[in-house]
C-alpha cells in the first residue's frame, strides 16, 4: 500500500488564527509542531493497518517548510519546498493506492469555516464545470486524475462536509475542530484530535474499496473570481484565458492536470507586487 499524506496548517486541532499560520512569530512554532504531530498520527495510523506501508508526506502550506523533519515520523518520506508543478499534490500518481488530505480547511466564502479560503486570499472563488471548488476539491480531482481515490480528510466541519459531499459517504471524515467564525473554533484537545487521526487513517487504509476516485467530465471549464480586475488583468496574459466580468476570468483545458497548473500560476500572478 502506498499513500501519499498531504498536511496544510489551516485545519489542525487548535488553529484558529492566522497569526498561527505565519512563521516568525511564536503562535506559528507552536502551530508548525502540531501539524507535525498530526502528519505522525496519520502515518502511525496507517502502519497500524499495513506494517509494510509506504507513505509520502508532503508539506503544502505557505513555503511548504512548516513541519518539523526532524520530528516527522521516520518511516514516512517527507516532500516539501517550493516551487512545485503540481504544488500541494506534486508527486502524486497512479502509483499510489490512496490519498489521505490533513488540516484541510473550507473553501473560500464558507460560512464560518475557520480560516476558509482557496489557494490565496486574492482569490474569491473558483468554480470548475459549473459547481464551486476549493483546495479540497482541486486536489482530489488532480488525485482522480491517476486513478487515486481520496480516503481521509481531516479538519473542520465545514471541510468533513465538503468531503462527503464531493467523495461520497464512504470518505473516512475526522472534525478535528468545529467552526464558529473565521477566526475562531471550539477545538478538540490536540492529543485527543490525534488518537481519532491515528483510528481514521488505519480505518480508511482498511477499507479503501468503496471510495472511489473523484473524476470530472473532460474538457474542464474553470472559472476563477478575483478580489479585485487588476488580478483578472494579470490572467488574461496567460493562452487562452477569457474575461468574463472585470474581476472574473474563464479557461478550458483538456484535462485536470492542465487545469491545475493554469491555477498554479494564476496564485503565483496573485502575489505579484502592484
Amino acid at each position: 500500500m502506498r499513500v501519499f499524506v498531504t498536511v496544510d496548517i489551516e485545519g489542525i486541532a487548535g488553529v484558529v488564527h492566522g497569526a498561527e499560520c505565519e512563521p516568525g512569530n511564536a503562535e506559528y512554532e507552536r502551530a508548525r509542531r502540531l501539524m507535525t504531530e498530526e502528519a505522525n498520527a496519520v502515518v502511525a495510523g496507517i502502519y497500524d493497518a499495513d506494517p509494510a506501508a509506504r507513505v509520502t508526506v508532503a508539506d503544502v502550506h505557505g513555503p511548504y517548510r512548516n513541519m518539523l523533519p526532524e520530528q516527522l515520523d521516520e518511516r514516512a518520506i517527507s516532500s516539501r519546498g517550493k516551487p512545485k508543478l503540481y504544488g500541494m499534490v506534486d508527486g502524486l500518481d497512479d502509483g499510489y493506492d490512496q490519498a489521505m488530505f490533513i488540516g484541510v480547511h473550507g473553501r473560500a466564502g464558507t460560512g464560518t469555516g475557520v480560516l476558509s479560503h482557496t489557494l490565496t486570499s486574492q482569490i474569491l472563488g473558483i468554480s470548475v464545470n459549473g459547481e464551486p471548488f476549493g483546495e479540497l476539491g482541486l486536489n482530489a480531482a488532480m488525485a482522480g486524475a491517476w486513478g487515486v481515490p481520496v480516503t481521509l480528510v481531516a479538519g473542520d466541519q465545514a471541510a468533513a462536509r465538503e468531503a462527503r459531499e464531493l467523495l461520497g459517504s464512504d470518505v473516512v471524515t475526522v472534525e478535528v475542530k468545529q467552526s464558529r467564525a473565521h477566526q475562531a473554533a471550539e477545538s478538540l484537545h490536540p492529543a485527543v484530535a490525534r488518537a481519532k487521526l491515528r483510528e481514521g487513517a488505519a480505518r480508511a487504509v482498511r477499507v479503501q474499496a468503496p471510495v472511489r476516485p473523484l473524476l470530472l467530465e473532460t474538457p474542464i471549464t474553470v472559472e476563477v473570481g478575483f478580489t479585485s480586475p487588476v488580478y483578472a488583468d494579470l490572467a488574461e496574459l496567460i493562452e487562452d484565458v477569457e474575461r468574463v466580468t472585470g474581476n472574473t476570468i474563464r479557461y478550458t483545458r483538456l484535462d485536470m492536470p492542465r487545469v491545475y497548473r493554469v491555477l498554479r500560476l494564476i496564485t503565483v500572478l496573485c502575489s505579484t507586487p502592484l
